[in-house]
This record gives C-alpha cells, sequence and structure tokens, in this order.
C-alpha cells in the first residue's frame, strides 16, 4: 500500500479530529479530573477501531442500505449524548485529588467512552464514506486490511489530541476549580446540542 495514501488519509484525519464535538467534551470532563484521563481515551478509541472493524469487514454498507438501523444507532447515540450532557451540567467536573475525592471507576469512564464515540453515527459514515476512497485496488494488501490499517492511523490522530485535550484543560483549570465547573458545563451543553441536531437530522 502506498506511502502517499497514508499520508493523504492522515490529513483528512487530522482535520476531523482537531474539530470540536463530542468526543473534545468528554476528554475534557476527564481532563479535569486528572486520574480518568486513560480509561477515558482508551473507551473514545476503542469507539473508533469498533467503527473501523464495521466498515472494514462490509457490514458498514449494509447498515447504511438499511434506514432503520441508521435511525436506530443514531437515536441511540444522541439519546446517550443527551444523558450524559444533562449529567455535566447537574454535576460538573471540578479538579480532584483521587487520594480524597471518588472520580468514578476507570472502566466506567472508559465504557462512557465508548459509547459515545461508537453509538456516533458521524464516526460511522465519515468511515463508510472516506476509507474505501484512500484505498489501492491494486495493492497486494486485501481492502479490508488496508482499511483497517488507515483506521489504525485515524486512532492514533485521536489519541494524541485527545490526550493533548485532556491534559491540557487539567494543567489550565486544575487551580480554578469555578473556570473548570464551567468549561465542564459548557461541554455538556454542547452534547445536548450534538444530540439535538442528531435528532433533528435523522427525521429530516
Amino acid at each position: 500500500m502506498a506511502v502517499s495514501l497514508f499520508a493523504a488519509f492522515w490529513g483528512v484525519s487530522i482535520l476531523f479530529v482537531i474539530t470540536p464535538g463530542a468526543d473534545w467534551a468528554y476528554a475534557i470532563s476527564a481532563g479535569i479530573r486528572g486520574r480518568v484521563v486513560l480509561p477515558a481515551i482508551a473507551g473514545l478509541l476503542s469507539g473508533h477501531l469498533l467503527a473501523t472493524l464495521i466498515v472494514a469487514t462490509g457490514v458498514g454498507a449494509l447498515v447504511t442500505n438499511v434506514p432503520i438501523i441508521m435511525t436506530i444507532l443514531t437515536l441511540a447515540g444522541a439519546g446517550y449524548l443527551f444523558w450524559l450532557g444533562i449529567g455535566m451540567i447537574k454535576h460538573p467536573s471540578v479538579p480532584t485529588s483521587s487520594e480524597t475525592k471518588e472520580v468514578g471507576t476507570g472502566s466506567n469512564w472508559a465504557w462512557k467512552g465508548l459509547c459515545i464515540s461508537g453509538l456516533n453515527p458521524k464516526v460511522f459514515l465519515l468511515f463508510l464514506a472516506l476509507l474505501p476512497q484512500f484505498t489501492d485496488p491494486e495493492s497486494n494488501w486485501s481492502l479490508s486490511l488496508q482499511m483497517i490499517a488507515l483506521g489504525m492511523v485515524h486512532v492514533f490522530n485521536c489519541a494524541v489530541v485527545y490526550l493533548i485535550v485532556a491534559w491540557g484543560s487539567r494543567r489550565v483549570l486544575q487551580t480554578r476549580p469555578k473556570a473548570a465547573q464551567r468549561v465542564s458545563q459548557i461541554s455538556g451543553a454542547l452534547m445536548i446540542l450534538i444530540a439535538a441536531f442528531l435528532i433533528t437530522e435523522s427525521f429530516m
């Protein structure tokens, strides 16, 4: 597989990743909490990897041909984002010490991260639209293997950006609890807006 295809896809992928969205909001919330950053981001990355595998195995094309499945996926993802957003507004994250305050288990944060990215139809549709365009039919690699390799490039990009966002928010807001609360509430509101957009779009 040509290196130029990887480079081209990397450029498209990084533009997608640096655009703030639900993943960013969740990474910021985890960053404010501190010790749950790694499991939270691992969960987000697992969702992107899951979307890659779905598209690479051909299931993606089948799902998009059945509108009711996409509608269900969209509504489930929107509902989950709405629920998380309400929770972040009512109980905003603040910088905490893992020794003195409960911030939730790592597995809980990882599961939430998986649901946020894994139930996001935008991630799924992005992969379905982009991955095949960067494959080479004449390559010695199978199309599925090429798409998995490209998906791993995207997952790597996500890992770098999400870690920067999470630890950056931690560093900036660590000594500003009021600002941290406000940022967490804004992140929650962003999730609710994204959920509303997904629901509206699914019925248009």
